[in-house]
Protein backbone atom coordinates (compact mmCIF):
# COMPACT_ATOMS: atom_id res chain seq x y z
CA UNK A 1 0.00 0.00 0.00
CA UNK A 2 1.47 3.20 -1.01
CA UNK A 3 1.40 6.38 1.33
CA UNK A 4 -1.28 7.95 -0.47
CA UNK A 5 -3.52 5.32 -0.47
CA UNK A 6 -2.40 5.02 3.48
CA UNK A 7 -3.45 8.62 4.26
CA UNK A 8 -6.86 8.49 2.18
CA UNK A 9 -7.73 5.09 4.59
CA UNK A 10 -6.81 7.11 7.56
CA UNK A 11 -8.96 9.72 6.60
CA UNK A 12 -11.93 8.15 5.39
CA UNK A 13 -11.94 6.62 9.34
CA UNK A 14 -10.89 9.96 10.78
CA UNK A 15 -14.10 11.82 8.47
CA UNK A 16 -16.16 8.13 8.79
CA UNK A 17 -19.47 7.58 10.66
CA UNK A 18 -17.75 7.66 14.50
CA UNK A 19 -16.31 11.00 14.32
CA UNK A 20 -19.19 12.38 12.51
CA UNK A 21 -21.64 10.78 15.10
CA UNK A 22 -19.42 12.30 17.93
CA UNK A 23 -19.25 15.53 16.79
CA UNK A 24 -23.00 15.95 16.36
CA UNK A 25 -23.69 13.83 19.99
CA UNK A 26 -21.43 16.63 21.68
CA UNK A 27 -23.75 19.63 19.90
CA UNK A 28 -26.79 17.66 21.18
CA UNK A 29 -25.33 17.02 24.72
CA UNK A 30 -24.11 20.26 25.03
CA UNK A 31 -27.71 22.07 24.08
CA UNK A 32 -29.63 19.62 26.48
CA UNK A 33 -27.15 20.52 29.17
CA UNK A 34 -27.52 24.18 28.40
CA UNK A 35 -31.16 23.88 28.44
CA UNK A 36 -31.52 25.26 25.08
CA UNK A 37 -30.24 28.72 26.11
CA UNK A 38 -27.58 28.67 22.96
CA UNK A 39 -31.15 28.95 20.76
CA UNK A 40 -33.19 30.54 23.21
CA UNK A 41 -30.51 33.21 22.97
CA UNK A 42 -29.30 33.21 19.32
CA UNK A 43 -31.59 36.88 18.47
CA UNK A 44 -29.73 38.14 21.95
CA UNK A 45 -25.75 36.51 20.10
CA UNK A 46 -27.11 38.33 16.99
CA UNK A 47 -27.38 42.03 18.74
CA UNK A 48 -23.84 41.54 20.94
CA UNK A 49 -22.01 41.23 17.45
CA UNK A 50 -21.73 45.24 17.15
CA UNK A 51 -21.09 45.97 20.90
CA UNK A 52 -17.54 47.13 21.75
CA UNK A 53 -15.54 46.22 24.88
CA UNK A 54 -12.47 48.83 24.53
CA UNK A 55 -12.49 48.81 28.79
CA UNK A 56 -11.78 45.15 29.07
CA UNK A 57 -8.63 42.50 28.13
CA UNK A 58 -8.22 41.81 25.06
CA UNK A 59 -6.60 42.01 21.38
CA UNK A 60 -9.52 42.50 19.37
CA UNK A 61 -13.38 44.04 19.28
CA UNK A 62 -15.88 41.22 19.83
CA UNK A 63 -16.91 41.91 16.08
CA UNK A 64 -13.49 41.63 14.91
CA UNK A 65 -13.07 38.44 16.85
CA UNK A 66 -15.86 36.66 14.93
CA UNK A 67 -14.51 37.89 11.84
CA UNK A 68 -11.17 36.42 12.43
CA UNK A 69 -13.25 33.42 13.03
CA UNK A 70 -15.49 33.73 10.19
CA UNK A 71 -12.50 34.57 7.59
CA UNK A 72 -11.04 31.14 8.20
CA UNK A 73 -14.89 29.24 8.48
CA UNK A 74 -16.79 31.20 5.59
CA UNK A 75 -14.44 29.30 2.76
CA UNK A 76 -14.52 26.76 -0.41
CA UNK A 77 -16.87 24.63 1.88
CA UNK A 78 -19.30 27.31 1.25
CA UNK A 79 -19.32 26.98 -2.57
CA UNK A 80 -17.93 23.81 -3.51
CA UNK A 81 -18.73 21.65 -0.52
CA UNK A 82 -22.65 22.32 -0.72
CA UNK A 83 -22.40 21.30 -4.36
CA UNK A 84 -20.57 18.06 -3.53
CA UNK A 85 -22.86 17.38 -0.48
CA UNK A 86 -26.24 17.62 -2.76
CA UNK A 87 -24.63 15.08 -5.54
CA UNK A 88 -23.14 12.83 -3.19
CA UNK A 89 -26.07 12.79 -0.59
CA UNK A 90 -29.03 14.41 -2.21
CA UNK A 91 -30.95 17.38 -2.04
CA UNK A 92 -31.44 16.20 1.44
CA UNK A 93 -27.89 16.69 2.26
CA UNK A 94 -28.63 20.36 2.52
CA UNK A 95 -31.63 19.97 5.81
CA UNK A 96 -28.62 17.40 7.79
CA UNK A 97 -26.26 20.68 7.25
CA UNK A 98 -28.96 22.62 8.91
CA UNK A 99 -29.21 20.23 11.62
CA UNK A 100 -25.97 19.54 12.34
CA UNK A 101 -25.16 23.37 12.74
CA UNK A 102 -28.18 24.02 14.82
CA UNK A 103 -26.51 21.57 17.60
CA UNK A 104 -23.28 23.33 16.28
CA UNK A 105 -24.54 26.75 17.85
CA UNK A 106 -23.60 24.74 21.41
CA UNK A 107 -20.58 23.13 20.56
CA UNK A 108 -19.16 26.71 19.37
CA UNK A 109 -20.51 28.20 21.95
CA UNK A 110 -19.45 25.67 24.84
CA UNK A 111 -15.78 25.74 22.98
CA UNK A 112 -15.48 29.72 22.54
CA UNK A 113 -16.72 30.20 26.39
CA UNK A 114 -13.88 27.77 27.59
CA UNK A 115 -11.02 29.97 25.22
CA UNK A 116 -12.05 33.16 27.09
CA UNK A 117 -11.80 31.40 30.63
CA UNK A 118 -9.19 29.52 30.56
CA UNK A 119 -6.87 32.50 28.42
CA UNK A 120 -3.24 33.75 29.08
CA UNK A 121 -1.57 36.59 28.17
CA UNK A 122 1.89 35.93 26.20
CA UNK A 123 5.49 37.71 26.53
CA UNK A 124 4.19 40.52 24.20
CA UNK A 125 0.77 41.66 25.97
CA UNK A 126 -1.22 39.67 24.00
CA UNK A 127 -3.79 36.59 24.72
CA UNK A 128 -3.49 33.21 24.37
CA UNK A 129 -6.39 30.81 24.39
CA UNK A 130 -7.93 28.25 22.82
CA UNK A 131 -8.85 24.28 23.09
CA UNK A 132 -4.84 23.85 24.38
CA UNK A 133 -5.31 26.06 26.83
CA UNK A 134 -8.70 24.95 28.21
CA UNK A 135 -6.99 21.48 28.57
CA UNK A 136 -3.68 22.72 30.34
CA UNK A 137 -5.37 25.26 33.03
CA UNK A 138 -9.07 23.29 32.58
CA UNK A 139 -8.23 19.88 32.56
CA UNK A 140 -4.70 20.06 34.11
CA UNK A 141 -2.35 17.25 34.80
CA UNK A 142 -0.33 14.61 32.30
CA UNK A 143 -3.23 13.86 30.92
CA UNK A 144 -4.98 17.81 30.00
CA UNK A 145 -1.15 18.77 29.23
CA UNK A 146 -0.37 15.66 26.55
CA UNK A 147 -4.38 16.88 25.06
CA UNK A 148 -2.95 20.29 24.65
CA UNK A 149 -0.01 19.28 22.81
CA UNK A 150 -0.97 16.81 20.54
CA UNK A 151 -4.33 19.52 19.30
CA UNK A 152 -1.64 22.08 18.88
CA UNK A 153 0.49 20.08 16.81
CA UNK A 154 -2.79 18.64 14.93
CA UNK A 155 -3.51 21.98 14.06
CA UNK A 156 -0.19 23.65 13.09
CA UNK A 157 0.01 20.79 10.57
CA UNK A 158 -3.85 21.67 9.43
CA UNK A 159 -2.80 25.51 8.76
CA UNK A 160 -0.29 24.61 5.81
CA UNK A 161 -2.49 22.27 4.34
CA UNK A 162 -6.60 23.07 5.08
CA UNK A 163 -5.99 26.48 6.06
CA UNK A 164 -3.15 27.06 3.44
CA UNK A 165 -2.37 25.12 0.10
CA UNK A 166 -5.77 23.86 -0.44
CA UNK A 167 -7.44 27.58 -0.33
CA UNK A 168 -4.72 28.92 -2.48
CA UNK A 169 -4.89 26.47 -5.22
CA UNK A 170 -9.10 27.27 -5.18
CA UNK A 171 -8.13 30.49 -5.91
CA UNK A 172 -5.31 29.57 -9.03
CA UNK A 173 -7.67 26.92 -10.30
CA UNK A 174 -10.63 29.39 -9.94
CA UNK A 175 -8.80 32.64 -11.56
CA UNK A 176 -7.40 30.33 -14.25
CA UNK A 177 -10.29 28.45 -16.07
CA UNK A 178 -12.46 31.78 -15.75
CA UNK A 179 -9.92 34.74 -16.14
CA UNK A 180 -6.96 32.49 -17.60
CA UNK A 181 -4.40 34.27 -15.13
CA UNK A 182 -1.36 31.75 -14.57
CA UNK A 183 -1.30 29.62 -11.55
CA UNK A 184 2.80 31.29 -11.08
CA UNK A 185 1.34 35.00 -11.40
CA UNK A 186 -1.69 34.02 -8.80
CA UNK A 187 0.93 32.28 -6.58
CA UNK A 188 2.97 35.43 -6.27
CA UNK A 189 0.00 38.17 -5.70
CA UNK A 190 -0.69 35.30 -2.98
CA UNK A 191 2.29 35.28 -1.21
CA UNK A 192 2.47 39.28 -1.51
CA UNK A 193 -1.00 40.02 -0.10
CA UNK A 194 -0.78 37.10 2.78
CA UNK A 195 3.13 39.18 3.19
CA UNK A 196 1.31 42.58 3.69
CA UNK A 197 -1.28 41.05 6.46
CA UNK A 198 -0.01 38.45 8.49
CA UNK A 199 3.42 40.24 8.98
CA UNK A 200 1.99 42.33 10.95
CA UNK A 201 -0.17 40.45 13.71
CA UNK A 202 -3.43 39.80 14.96
CA UNK A 203 -4.23 43.72 15.04
CA UNK A 204 -3.91 43.77 11.07
CA UNK A 205 -5.73 40.25 10.54
CA UNK A 206 -8.99 41.72 12.56
CA UNK A 207 -8.91 44.99 10.65
CA UNK A 208 -8.72 43.31 7.14
CA UNK A 209 -10.96 40.50 8.16
CA UNK A 210 -13.55 42.68 9.29
CA UNK A 211 -13.72 44.64 6.09
CA UNK A 212 -13.35 41.56 3.76
CA UNK A 213 -16.08 39.26 5.70
CA UNK A 214 -19.22 41.71 5.50
CA UNK A 215 -18.01 42.81 1.74
CA UNK A 216 -17.70 39.46 0.67
CA UNK A 217 -20.73 38.18 2.42
CA UNK A 218 -23.22 40.80 1.30
CA UNK A 219 -22.48 40.27 -2.38
CA UNK A 220 -22.69 37.13 -2.42
CA UNK A 221 -26.31 37.11 -0.04
CA UNK A 222 -27.14 39.61 -3.03
CA UNK A 223 -26.08 37.49 -6.00
CA UNK A 224 -27.74 34.18 -4.45
CA UNK A 225 -30.60 35.59 -3.20
CA UNK A 226 -31.29 37.76 -7.46
CA UNK A 227 -31.30 33.87 -8.60
CA UNK A 228 -33.55 32.96 -6.09
CA UNK A 229 -36.22 35.17 -6.86
CA UNK A 230 -36.06 34.84 -10.27
CA UNK A 231 -36.39 31.03 -9.79
CA UNK A 232 -38.59 31.47 -6.96
CA UNK A 233 -41.48 29.43 -8.75
CA UNK A 234 -39.04 26.23 -8.18
CA UNK A 235 -38.63 27.14 -4.43
CA UNK A 236 -41.41 24.96 -2.93
CA UNK A 237 -40.64 22.18 -4.94
CA UNK A 238 -37.09 22.33 -4.15
CA UNK A 239 -37.70 22.38 -0.64
CA UNK A 240 -40.28 19.47 -0.63
CA UNK A 241 -37.37 17.64 -2.45
CA UNK A 242 -35.46 18.48 0.25
CA UNK A 243 -37.53 17.83 3.11
CA UNK A 244 -38.68 14.30 1.35
CA UNK A 245 -34.98 13.12 0.42
CA UNK A 246 -33.83 14.13 3.98
CA UNK A 247 -35.98 11.73 5.66
CA UNK A 248 -36.72 8.94 3.41
CA UNK A 249 -35.80 5.62 4.07
CA UNK A 250 -35.90 4.56 0.65
CA UNK A 251 -33.65 6.20 -2.68
CA UNK A 252 -35.38 8.71 -4.58
CA UNK A 253 -35.16 10.74 -7.34
CA UNK A 254 -37.19 13.61 -10.03
CA UNK A 255 -38.08 16.91 -9.80
CA UNK A 256 -35.86 19.49 -9.32
CA UNK A 257 -33.29 16.70 -7.59
CA UNK A 258 -32.43 15.86 -11.51
CA UNK A 259 -31.36 12.13 -11.86
CA UNK A 260 -29.62 12.29 -8.04
CA UNK A 261 -30.50 8.97 -6.10
CA UNK A 262 -29.69 8.98 -2.36
CA UNK A 263 -31.06 7.65 1.10
CA UNK A 264 -31.73 9.35 4.41
CA UNK A 265 -28.59 7.47 5.53
CA UNK A 266 -26.13 8.89 2.85
CA UNK A 267 -28.10 12.29 3.11
CA UNK A 268 -27.21 12.43 6.30
CA UNK A 269 -23.76 11.38 6.40
CA UNK A 270 -22.84 14.10 3.66
CA UNK A 271 -24.76 16.85 4.96
CA UNK A 272 -23.19 16.16 8.99
CA UNK A 273 -19.32 16.13 6.99
CA UNK A 274 -19.64 19.02 4.95
CA UNK A 275 -22.08 21.02 7.40
CA UNK A 276 -18.66 20.63 9.87
CA UNK A 277 -16.12 20.97 7.38
CA UNK A 278 -17.75 24.56 6.95
CA UNK A 279 -18.47 25.61 9.88
CA UNK A 280 -15.56 23.88 11.57
CA UNK A 281 -17.86 23.51 15.10
CA UNK A 282 -16.67 21.28 17.27
CA UNK A 283 -12.80 21.11 15.38
CA UNK A 284 -11.38 23.89 18.42
CA UNK A 285 -9.80 26.28 15.71
CA UNK A 286 -12.88 28.99 16.10
CA UNK A 287 -11.89 29.40 19.79
CA UNK A 288 -8.67 30.42 19.01
CA UNK A 289 -10.28 33.78 17.66
CA UNK A 290 -12.76 33.99 20.49
CA UNK A 291 -9.92 33.99 23.05
CA UNK A 292 -8.35 37.33 21.40
CA UNK A 293 -11.58 39.32 21.88
CA UNK A 294 -12.18 42.32 24.41
CA UNK A 295 -15.09 40.98 26.62
CA UNK A 296 -16.28 41.36 30.41
CA UNK A 297 -17.33 37.11 30.59
CA UNK A 298 -16.63 34.61 28.39
CA UNK A 299 -20.08 33.28 28.19
CA UNK A 300 -20.77 37.08 26.23
CA UNK A 301 -18.07 36.15 23.64
CA UNK A 302 -19.53 32.30 23.49
CA UNK A 303 -22.57 33.86 22.20
CA UNK A 304 -20.79 36.46 19.89
CA UNK A 305 -18.31 33.43 18.32
CA UNK A 306 -21.46 31.25 18.59
CA UNK A 307 -23.29 33.34 15.85
CA UNK A 308 -20.67 32.10 13.12
CA UNK A 309 -22.47 28.81 12.58
CA UNK A 310 -25.75 30.32 12.17
CA UNK A 311 -24.01 33.15 9.72
CA UNK A 312 -21.86 30.46 7.93
CA UNK A 313 -23.80 27.12 7.22
CA UNK A 314 -27.96 28.56 8.20
CA UNK A 315 -27.45 31.35 6.21
CA UNK A 316 -24.86 31.68 3.21
CA UNK A 317 -24.80 27.23 2.86
CA UNK A 318 -28.68 27.49 2.83
CA UNK A 319 -28.56 30.29 -0.03
CA UNK A 320 -26.02 28.21 -2.57
CA UNK A 321 -28.60 25.13 -1.73
CA UNK A 322 -31.51 27.16 -2.75
CA UNK A 323 -29.60 28.27 -5.73
CA UNK A 324 -28.52 24.58 -7.01
CA UNK A 325 -32.51 23.16 -6.22
CA UNK A 326 -33.96 26.41 -7.84
CA UNK A 327 -31.87 26.22 -10.94
CA UNK A 328 -32.42 23.28 -11.98
CA UNK A 329 -28.99 21.84 -12.67
CA UNK A 330 -28.40 19.20 -10.04
CA UNK A 331 -28.15 16.15 -11.24
CA UNK A 332 -26.91 17.50 -15.25
CA UNK A 333 -23.53 15.99 -16.65
CA UNK A 334 -21.02 16.64 -18.41
CA UNK A 335 -21.09 16.43 -22.25
CA UNK A 336 -17.16 15.48 -22.46
CA UNK A 337 -17.25 13.01 -19.48
CA UNK A 338 -20.20 12.23 -19.36
CA UNK A 339 -20.05 12.19 -15.19
CA UNK A 340 -22.29 14.25 -12.99
CA UNK A 341 -21.33 17.96 -12.38
CA UNK A 342 -20.41 18.88 -9.00
CA UNK A 343 -18.39 21.39 -7.26
CA UNK A 344 -17.76 24.78 -8.09
CA UNK A 345 -18.04 23.67 -11.63
CA UNK A 346 -22.10 23.00 -10.52
CA UNK A 347 -22.76 26.16 -8.42
CA UNK A 348 -21.40 28.04 -11.73
CA UNK A 349 -23.79 26.31 -13.77
CA UNK A 350 -26.88 27.32 -11.01
CA UNK A 351 -25.84 30.93 -11.18
CA UNK A 352 -25.50 30.74 -15.26
CA UNK A 353 -28.95 30.49 -15.59
CA UNK A 354 -29.66 33.86 -14.82
CA UNK A 355 -26.25 35.96 -14.99
CA UNK A 356 -24.91 33.46 -17.96
CA UNK A 357 -21.00 33.89 -18.60
CA UNK A 358 -21.09 36.48 -16.26
CA UNK A 359 -21.41 33.60 -13.64
CA UNK A 360 -17.98 31.66 -13.62
CA UNK A 361 -16.62 35.18 -12.69
CA UNK A 362 -19.04 35.67 -9.78
CA UNK A 363 -18.68 32.72 -8.66
CA UNK A 364 -14.84 32.48 -8.71
CA UNK A 365 -14.12 36.30 -7.56
CA UNK A 366 -16.23 34.84 -4.25
CA UNK A 367 -14.46 31.96 -3.97
CA UNK A 368 -11.29 33.72 -4.19
CA UNK A 369 -12.36 36.25 -1.48
CA UNK A 370 -13.53 33.31 0.68
CA UNK A 371 -10.42 31.44 0.53
CA UNK A 372 -7.95 34.26 1.23
CA UNK A 373 -9.81 35.22 4.24
CA UNK A 374 -9.49 31.34 4.91
CA UNK A 375 -5.86 31.71 4.61
CA UNK A 376 -5.63 35.04 7.00
CA UNK A 377 -7.74 33.04 9.53
CA UNK A 378 -6.05 29.70 9.41
CA UNK A 379 -2.51 31.32 9.64
CA UNK A 380 -3.85 33.08 13.24
CA UNK A 381 -4.86 29.56 14.70
CA UNK A 382 -1.47 28.14 13.42
CA UNK A 383 0.03 30.74 15.13
CA UNK A 384 -1.02 30.40 18.16
CA UNK A 385 -1.05 27.17 18.10
CA UNK A 386 2.82 26.99 17.67
CA UNK A 387 3.10 29.86 20.48
CA UNK A 388 1.54 27.41 22.65
CA UNK A 389 4.26 24.81 21.55
CA UNK A 390 7.08 26.98 21.32
CA UNK A 391 7.34 30.65 22.70
CA UNK A 392 9.59 32.60 20.92
CA UNK A 393 8.51 35.41 18.97
CA UNK A 394 11.76 34.51 16.35
CA UNK A 395 10.04 31.46 15.85
CA UNK A 396 6.40 33.01 15.60
CA UNK A 397 8.22 35.35 12.91
CA UNK A 398 9.66 32.90 11.30
CA UNK A 399 6.30 31.19 10.76
CA UNK A 400 4.19 34.13 9.21
CA UNK A 401 7.03 34.42 6.63
CA UNK A 402 6.73 30.46 5.49
CA UNK A 403 3.29 30.27 5.75
CA UNK A 404 2.78 33.30 3.53
CA UNK A 405 5.45 31.57 1.00
CA UNK A 406 4.28 28.13 0.75
CA UNK A 407 0.55 29.77 -0.30
CA UNK A 408 2.45 29.72 -4.25
CA UNK A 409 3.41 25.94 -3.46
CA UNK A 410 -0.40 25.43 -3.24
CA UNK A 411 -1.55 27.70 -5.95
CA UNK A 412 1.49 26.10 -8.36
CA UNK A 413 1.10 22.72 -7.15
CA UNK A 414 -1.36 19.76 -6.82
CA UNK A 415 -0.38 18.10 -3.93
CA UNK A 416 -2.88 15.55 -3.22
CA UNK A 417 -0.92 13.38 -0.19
CA UNK A 418 -0.53 17.10 1.51
CA UNK A 419 -4.52 17.09 0.97
CA UNK A 420 -5.37 13.90 2.76
CA UNK A 421 -2.65 14.67 5.49
CA UNK A 422 -3.93 17.93 6.15
CA UNK A 423 -7.62 17.31 5.82
CA UNK A 424 -6.54 14.19 8.61
CA UNK A 425 -4.55 16.89 11.03
CA UNK A 426 -7.93 18.64 10.79
CA UNK A 427 -10.24 16.28 12.33
CA UNK A 428 -7.55 14.51 14.34
CA UNK A 429 -8.07 18.49 15.89
CA UNK A 430 -11.99 17.32 16.85
CA UNK A 431 -10.81 14.42 19.04
CA UNK A 432 -9.13 16.41 22.01
CA UNK A 433 -11.08 19.09 21.71
CA UNK A 434 -14.18 17.47 22.11
CA UNK A 435 -13.23 15.15 25.24
CA UNK A 436 -11.85 18.52 26.44
CA UNK A 437 -15.81 20.08 26.11
CA UNK A 438 -17.27 16.77 27.79
CA UNK A 439 -14.80 16.50 30.57
CA UNK A 440 -15.31 20.40 31.51
CA UNK A 441 -19.31 20.35 30.01
CA UNK A 442 -20.26 21.20 33.99
CA UNK A 443 -17.59 24.73 33.80
CA UNK A 444 -19.44 25.50 30.57
CA UNK A 445 -22.86 25.19 32.04
CA UNK A 446 -21.89 27.44 35.03
CA UNK A 447 -20.51 29.70 33.48
CA UNK A 448 -23.80 29.86 30.89
CA UNK A 449 -26.63 29.57 34.10
CA UNK A 450 -24.67 32.55 35.61
CA UNK A 451 -24.62 35.04 32.86
CA UNK A 452 -27.93 34.28 31.88
CA UNK A 453 -29.37 35.20 35.62
CA UNK A 454 -26.99 37.52 36.53
CA UNK A 455 -26.53 39.80 33.13
CA UNK A 456 -29.27 38.31 30.47
CA UNK A 457 -31.92 38.53 33.04
CA UNK A 458 -31.18 41.61 34.37
CA UNK A 459 -30.97 43.30 31.14
CA UNK A 460 -27.16 44.50 31.84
Amino acid sequence: MDLSQLLNDINDFVWGPIMLALLVGTGIFLTIRLKFLPWRNLIYAVKMITQQKTEHEGDLSPFQSLMTALSATVGTGNIVGVATAMVLGGPGAIVWMWISAAFGLSTKYGESVLAVKYRETNSVGEMAGGPMYAMKNGIGGTFGRIMAAAFALFAVCASFGIGNMTQANSISAAFESSLGIPTFTTGIILVVASLAVLMRGVHSIGAVSSFIVPSMAFFYLLFTTIIIIVNFGNIPSGLAVMFQMAFSTEAVAGGVGGSIVASMLTAMRWGVARGVFSNEAGLGSAPIAAAAARTDHASRQGYVNMTGTFFDTMIICMLTGLVIASSGVLGITDPETGKLISGAQLTIAAFATVYGEGAKYIVSIALALFAYSTILGWEYYGEKSLEYLISNRAVIYAYRFIFSCITFIGATQTLDVVWNFSDTMNGLMAIPNLLCLLILNGKIAEECFHYQNEIIAKGK
